[in-house]
C-alpha cells in the first residue's frame, strides 16, 4: 500500500554504481536460493530462457566481483557463468537442470547482511516466465514505487504477502500429537494463496514456499520487494494451560512502532531506508521523523481496519480468544509503509484445536475466513491504480460523466446502463460501477 505516493514521486531517487561483492547458493529440499551480495542498490532484470534451460541476470552499471563461484548445486543449478556486457553492465547465467519456477526479490541491509538480490529456483515449474524478459527493476525499490494510476498505465492486481510463521530449524510451537506449527501454518498459507490468486484483481506471494528458515526482517523485505499492499503473518498459538483456545489478530503496537521509527532514524547511512518510496538519507532529522510518523500512522490505521474484518470472519468459525484486535511489537508487523496483521489461528497446545488444525477441511475454512476479511477490506479501500479500484469510482465535486467515462476508457452509454442512470447528472459522494 502506497502511503506517501505524492512525496515519493517528487523526492525518490536512485543510487547507481555498485559492486558485486559475492555470490552464495543455499539449496534446500524444495528450492535453491541464489544470493548476490551488492555494495549498493543496482538496476537489474531477471528472465528465463530455454534450449538450454537457464536463468539470466543482467546487472546495470556495476563492477564484477574479484572471484565468483562457478559450480552450481547440482539438482537445480548445474553451473554459473558470468561476463561483462556493454562495458558498464554485468551478466550472470545460471544453467538449470530442467525448467523451474523462478522468483526474484531485493533485500535492503539487515540481519548482518548488506544489499542483496535474491533469486529462488523452485521445484514447481508452474507459473515460470520461461522465455519472457521482465522489465528492469531497481534493487531495494520501495514497496510503493510507481504504483499510482497516471491515467495511462494499466491497472495492476492487489498484492497480498502471506507469511507462514517459523520454518526450517524453527518449528514453532508443537502440539501433544507432535503437530508442528511451521507445517500447519504453511498448509493454511498455501490454501490462502490459492484463494487470493483466484480472486479477480488480486494475487499473493509467500514469504516462504517450503520448509526453510527465513529471517523476520527478510520476510518484511520480501513483501516490500514485491510491492505488497498487505502483509498477513499466519501462526498457531500455544500456552501452558491446554484449555486455552481461540483465534486472535494482532497489529503493531505504538511502542513497537516507536522503536522501529527510532531504528530507522538511527541508520542514517543506510541509503535503502525508504518510507513510502522516499529515501531518508538526504533528509534532515525533523523531516525524517515526520515522514516516518505519517507513514506508520497510515499503515497502522489500515492494519486495524483489515484486522477487524479478518477477526469478524474468524468469529464465524468458532471461539475467538480475544474479541478485539490486539496490539504487540512483533517484528514482522513493523513495515512502516505496508498494513500488516498477525493471525493466531488457534491454540495448537489445545488438544481439540490441534485436531482441527490438522484437518484439511478446517484449514480450508480458515483460509476462506482470512480471504473474506481481506476481500472485504479491499472492496472498501482499493489502492489507487488497481483493478479493484477501477471497478468503482466515487464521484467528487465537479466531475462529469463524460470525463469519468474517458478516464476508464468506456462509453458514456455503457456507464449509464451499468449504473441505471437516465441522464448525465452526478452527485458528489455517490459511487459509480465501472463496467
Amino acid at each position: 500500500m502506497k502511503v506517501l505516493g505524492l512525496i515519493a514521486a517528487l523526492l525518490c531517487g536512485h543510487a547507481w554504481g555498485a559492486q558485486v561483492q559475492g555470490l552464495r547458493l543455499w539449496p534446500s529440499a524444495d528450492n535453491t536460493r541464489v544470493v548476490l551480495d551488492l555494495s549498493a542498490p543496482v538496476k537489474y532484470r531477471v528472465f528465463t530462457m530455454t534450449a538450454p534451460d537457464r536463468v539470466v541476470v543482467d546487472l546495470y552499471d556495476v563492477s564484477p566481483p574479484a572471484t565468483l563461484q562457478q559450480a552450481g548445486d547440482g539438482p537445480r543449478v548445474k553451473a554459473i557463468r558470468a561476463a561483462r556486457r556493454n562495458r558498464n553492465d554485468y551478466r550472470l547465467v545460471f544453467d538449470l537442470a530442467r525448467p523451474f519456477r523462478v522468483e526474484d526479490a531485493v533485500l535492503a541491509p539487515g540481519d548482518g547482511h548488506g544489499h542483496r538480490l535474491v533469486i529462488d529456483v523452485f521445484d514447481s515449474a508452474a507459473g515460470a516466465t520461461t522465455g519472457s524478459a521482465r522489465a528492469p527493476a531497481a534493487a531495494s525499490a520501495p514497496a510503493g514505487s510507481a504504483r499510482e494510476d497516471d491515467g495511462g498505465a494499466p491497472a495492476r492486481a492487489i498484492v497480498v504477502a502471506i507469511d507462514p510463521g517459523h520454518g526450517g530449524e524453527d518449528p514453532g510451537a508443537t502440539g501433544r500429537r507432535g503437530t508442528r506449527e511451521k507445517d500447519i501454518v504453511l498448509a493454511i498459507a498455501r490454501r490462502l494463496k490459492q484463494r487470493v490468486d483466484a480472486e479477480p484483481g488480486m494475487r499473493a506471494i509467500l514469504t516462504r514456499e517450503g520448509d526453510q528458515y527465513v529471517g523476520l526482517r527478510e520476510r518484511m523485505q520480501r513483501a516490500r520487494a514485491h510491492r505488497a499492499d498487505l502483509f498477513v503473518s499466519i501462526h498457531a498459538d500455544a500456552f501452558r494451560e491446554a484449555s486455552v483456545q481461540g483465534s486472535s489478530v494482532y497489529v503493531l503496537s505504538q511502542r513497537g512502532a516507536s522503536s522501529e521509527a527510532a531504528r530507522w532514524l538511527a541508520e542514517q547511512e543506510n541509503a535503502a531506508d525508504l518510507v513510502g518510496g522516499v529515501t531518508l538519507q538526504d533528509k534532515d532529522e525533523l523531516l525524517k521523523s515526520v515522514l516516518i510518523d505519517l507513514s506508520q500512522a497510515a499503515a497502522i490505521g489500515a492494519s486495524v481496519e483489515v484486522a477487524n474484518k479478518v477477526l469478524r470472519e474468524l468469529g464465524k468459525l468458532g471461539r475467538i480468544h480475544r474479541r478485539s484486535v490486539q496490539y504487540a511489537g512483533f517484528m514482522v508487523l513493523k513495515s512502516p509503509d505496508i498494513p500488516s496483521i498477525l493471525v493466531e489461528t488457534a491454540f495448537i497446545s489445545n488438544p481439540n484445536e490441534e485436531v482441527r488444525l490438522r484437518a484439511e477441511r478446517h484449514q480450508s475454512a480458515l483460509a476462506d475466513a482470512l480471504l473474506g476479511g481481506i476481500r472485504n477490506y479491499f472492496r472498501e479501500n482499493p489502492p489507487p491504480g488497481t483493478l479493484m479500484a477501477a471497478r468503482e469510482h466515487r464521484i467528487t465535486a465537479g466531475e462529469t460523466l463524460t470525463g469519468i467515462a474517458s478516464r476508464y476508457r468506456v462509453s458514456t452509454d455503457r456507464l449509464r446502463t451499468a449504473n441505471g442512470l437516465n441522464d448525465d447528472r452526478l452527485r458528489a459522494g455517490d459511487v459509480l460501477h465501472i463496467p
